[in-house]
């Protein structure tokens, strides 16, 4: 016997742990949807003549949330939105996930920019893996990610940039921050209450849905996506919070919402201790940093 769903009569298709409530497939379309509009207008207002810009890989997150962006906007039409994939540079593995999202894009009439690694910073993520160097793969990927995704937000003067992070990967990061001892870094994550010049603001609408629920809603909705595995990632610090917030959430359905919700109500306060730097441009490529030179030209020293 099937079991019912908490607010009808139909088959449920999945159990929310956290709480408590089972969901046929039309309330919990409904349920991800709300949210993710929820966290949008939380994230400030949409003017009527927006440029939004969508970082997508190609997989499932940031695939989701086009198909939303989509829909919540694309019927207004002074609103232009793109969509922004970063090719680092990795064999066997992004050239896949670029076809997905390029499929997608196709399928909803997006404008699609592909940009690279070595467009921009002048190397590949396989070359910078090669030196083995002790900071770690990731390290570079994440800064080099971010200074290729703000250049072409800038380049299309887009008003708004839209990442995939979900309810987990937050989780993982507040984690993280407080391990380190990273007070500073903890205060400056996303969204951003302030524009800082030369940055272009983040919108992060799936921060309060767990990873689950993403994949399981673009089954649900047939979306198309990359399920591969960076070859890279099994080497990330990351990966330990991510199995002690699996662990925990696992125990204790609802932690992960839990350190998101104690971080949402102590932001205010490091902010008030830790405000945004005053920013000037990097003396080698001119982005905005709070240094003489900025965290992307720093590492391209590093590797020579």
């Amino acid at each position: 016997m099937s079991v019912q769903c908490t607010k009808c009569n139909k088959p449920a298709v999945t159990y929310i742990r956290y709480n408590g409530t089972h969901l046929c497939r039309d309330h919990f379309l409904s349920y991800f949807e709300r949210r993710f509009k929820k966290d949008i207008k939380k994230q400030g207002k949409t003017e009527p003549s927006s440029k939004i810009g969508v970082a997508i890989s190609g997989g499932k997150d940031s695939t989701v949330s086009l198909h939303l962006i989509n829909d919540i906007f694309s019927s207004r039409k002074k609103i232009q939105l793109f969509a922004i994939t970063v090719d680092e540079g990795i064999k066997g593995y992004r050239k896949d996930s670029i076809e997905i999202a390029k499929k997608n894009c196709k399928k909803l009439g997006i404008n699609h920019i592909i940009v690279s690694f070595k467009e921009i910073i002048g190397t590949t993520m396989d070359e910078i893996a090669k030196k083995h160097d002790e900071i770690g793969e990731c390290s570079y990927c994440g800064v080099f990610r971010r200074i290729c995704l703000n250049t072409t937000a800038k380049s299309l003067k887009l008003t708004k940039l839209v990442t995939g992070h979900n309810l987990d990967d937050m989780a993982q990061s507040i984690l993280m921050n407080f391990v380190n001892g990273d007070v500073q870094k903890l205060a400056r994550l996303g969204p951003h209450q302030k524009i800082q010049p030369g940055l272009v603001p983040r919108m992060l609408p799936l921060r309060t849905i767990p990873e689950k629920e993403v994949v399981l809603y673009a089954i649900l909705k047939k979306i198309e996506y990359h399920d591969g595995i960076c070859p890279y990632s099994p080497r990330a610090f990351r990966g330990v919070f991510k199995d002690i917030i699996d662990d925990l959430e696992y125990k204790n359905p609802g932690t992960r919402h839990s350190i998101l919700k104690s971080y949402d109500n102590i932001k205010d306060v490091l902010l008030a201790k830790f405000p945004p730097s005053d920013l000037n441009k990097c003396k080698e490529c001119g982005e905005p940093t709070s240094q003489e030179l900025c965290k992307a030209c720093i590492l391209r020293k590093r590797i020579g």
